[in-house]
């Protein structure tokens, strides 16, 4: 008898995908893990900031670089490693970069950086390597700890808010404006086209700006609005309470003289009469404005438009310099004057030089003049070493200048009177020698007597702001033609500048354009004084002008503004200076808003 009955097959013998077994699948799993967690303990293993400063390489190089960065030690606490920024956390990335790392390796085996001196001869080469991979990747590994989105302005400085509002809207990556924060930086030795390739914005990262940012954003700027006004009215309370004491005083006074002895009447006549002005005005009725001036250095125009300003694509854009630095004028100059800023150098300081100070502006009009008070602390001396006796100008203790102009003048907007100021003018880094200025053709055209003096881009051709093959910045060479000037000076495209001079007791009216001119204008008066340690500089000007180069100031336009002080017998580049301001008549949005009497 046959038996026709067909033996059914063990649990581990059944056939699974591709005719493998159960007991071969479970093997291949339990083989798969084991490798797995080889490989991958493996992996991590090598993915840790000691094992990257396994080698003296590494260790005493760019980890001793990374040491007093604040990714290191900072106020949270929060410590980003070597894997953090270097190593992307997603799988398949993370793999490949392990294995560009063999790369690496090698080096490392060969002895290509086994020396200070060799790293720092590649360098260079690493760096621009991994500015690449960033800029590609939309700075990933940043955002393993940062993130766009979760931002807060609130805990931002002004500057660091346009910047990122800037990278939502334009498409900028952290990477463009973070290099060598953990490291030596090297961005400089980036040729022009290296560097506007790298940095330019990318529209696939164009991202949305978050409520969440947004609403912060509100929140911060009405704070900053309540504390300016609160500011305000506490200013305007105490120049009421200072008034009502002057009054008394001068009451008091008058009615002392009237039973006082003759002599002691007559003596307090003579300090009334050393103290009276031609000024006469009610300050108390004038709006007041604090504003910090500060040591530029060596900044220039060409500067601020070139490489080494990191706000350089908000400037061009539009966006006023005060609306980056108005909360770090006093780090800017003190920085500078005391040569610890690392992107503006002075080869030539005045040691003790203070790097800013605030200057209380009054401003007010009638239906004809103008009228602006200037008060800020005097200093101490601090002699010039470069200058014999200390004293740059041994006439003046205190010149006052100030800048007047419409929106016609490029970039005076939002710069002020900044736009004069070029890398190729008296004191200036790439100020030509006085025989070049002499023997060239534009002598029979701009007073070089005493050197090259400030201008603007209208009155030039072209501007050299890269200084490729050695070029020098500025555009003093590039006059236009003579007509072209004459078209500025009727096109309002000029700043007009009134300068005082407080030791010869000089009133000068010019204006800037194709250089400085200090005559012409229609002209004002001044009186000053310095007394307990504080300086007043008062200003009546008419409202309009009929001459060349006079800015004429009508109710319904703001205009810009900008001012300098040449304190303790400076002069040339050694001044203070503000940003650029605006200035209206009974204009509450203008930062010196001219109240009518």
């Amino acid at each position: 008898m046959v038996n026709n009955t067909v033996s059914k097959p063990s649990f581990w013998s059944r056939r699974l995908i591709l005719g493998t077994t159960v007991a071969g699948a479970v093997i291949f799993f339990v083989v798969g893990i084991i490798f797995w967690g080889g490989f991958n303990t493996a992996m991590e293993a090598t993915n840790t900031t000691e094992f990257c400063i396994g080698c003296h390489e590494m260790e005493d190089n760019v980890y001793q670089e990374y040491k007093p960065t604040i990714h290191y030690s900072n106020r949270t606490g929060v410590r980003a490693g070597c894997p953090d920024c270097h190593v992307p956390r997603p799988w398949i990335h993370k793999v490949v970069r392990k294995i560009q790392a063999s790369k690496e390796v090698f080096s490392w085996l060969t002895g290509k950086l086994d020396t200070k001196e060799k790293f720092n001869e590649h360098r260079f080469t690493l760096a621009k390597s991994v500015w690449g991979a960033m800029k590609d990747t939309d700075s990933r590994e940043c955002r393993n700890c940062h993130n766009f989105e979760s931002m807060n302005p609130e805990f931002q400085k002004p500057r660091a808010r346009k910047q990122h509002l800037n990278a939502f809207e334009t498409g900028q990556t952290c990477i463009d404006c973070h290099k060598g924060i953990a490291h030596h930086g090297v961005r400089d030795k980036l040729t022009d086209e290296e560097l506007e390739a790298l940095e330019a914005p990318n529209p696939d990262y164009i991202r949305e700006v978050p409520q969440l940012y947004l609403d912060g954003l509100a929140r911060v700027e009405a704070k900053e609005a309540a504390e300016k006004a609160e500011l305000k009215a506490s200013k305007e309370a105490e120049k009421i309470k200072i008034q009502a004491q002057i009054e008394k005083a001068v009451a008091d006074a008058t009615s002392n003289m009237t039973a006082a002895p003759k002599g002691i009447a007559k003596a307090a006549s003579n300090s009334a009469a050393a103290n009276s002005s031609d000024i006469n005005v009610d300050w108390s009725k004038s709006t007041a404005t604090d504003i910090g001036v500060f040591y530029p250095g060596t900044a220039s125009m060409e500067w601020i438009l070139g490489r080494n300003h990191g706000g350089k694509r908000a400037f061009t854009k539009g966006d006023r310099c005060t609306e980056c630095h108005s909360e770090e004028i006093a780090d800017i100059g003190n920085n500078i004057a005391s040569g610890e800023s690392e992107k503006i150098e002075d080869p030539a300081l005045i040691p003790g030089k203070r790097g800013s100070f605030n200057v209380t502006i009054n401003a007010a009009h009638d239906a004809e003049n103008l009228y602006l008070k200037f008060s800020w602390p005097e200093t101490d001396h601090t002699p010039a070493p470069f200058v014999d006796g200390g004293k740059m100008d041994p006439a003046n203790s205190m010149k006052l200048a100030f800048m007047l102009a419409t929106d016609e003048v490029e970039y005076a907007d939002r710069a002020g009177c900044w736009g004069t100021c070029h890398a190729d003018v008296n004191g200036m880094p790439f100020v030509p020698e006085n025989e070049v200025l002499m023997g060239s053709d534009l002598a029979k055209r701009l007073d070089f007597k005493n050197g090259l003096t400030k201008y603007i881009t209208e009155s030039r051709t072209d501007l050299e702001l890269k200084g490729r093959g050695g070029k020098a910045l500025g555009g003093w060479d590039k006059l236009k033609a003579e007509g072209d000037i004459q078209a500025a000076v009727d096109s309002n495209k000029f700043m007009d500048i009134v300068r005082y001079k407080a030791g010869e007791g000089i009133v000068e009216d010019g204006y800037i354009l194709a250089e400085r001119q200090m005559h012409g204008g229609q002209g004002g008066e001044v009186s000053a004084s310095l007394e307990n340690g504080t300086w007043t500089v008062m200003v009546k000007r008419k409202l309009k002008s009929d001459k060349a180069g006079d800015v004429s100031i009508e109710a319904g336009t703001v205009y810009n503004f900008g001012f300098a002080i040449h304190d303790d017998y400076t002069s040339g580049r050694y001044h203070h200076v503000s940003f650029g301001y605006k200035l209206a008549l009974d204009n509450d949005e203008a930062e010196i808003n001219a109240a009518k009497l």
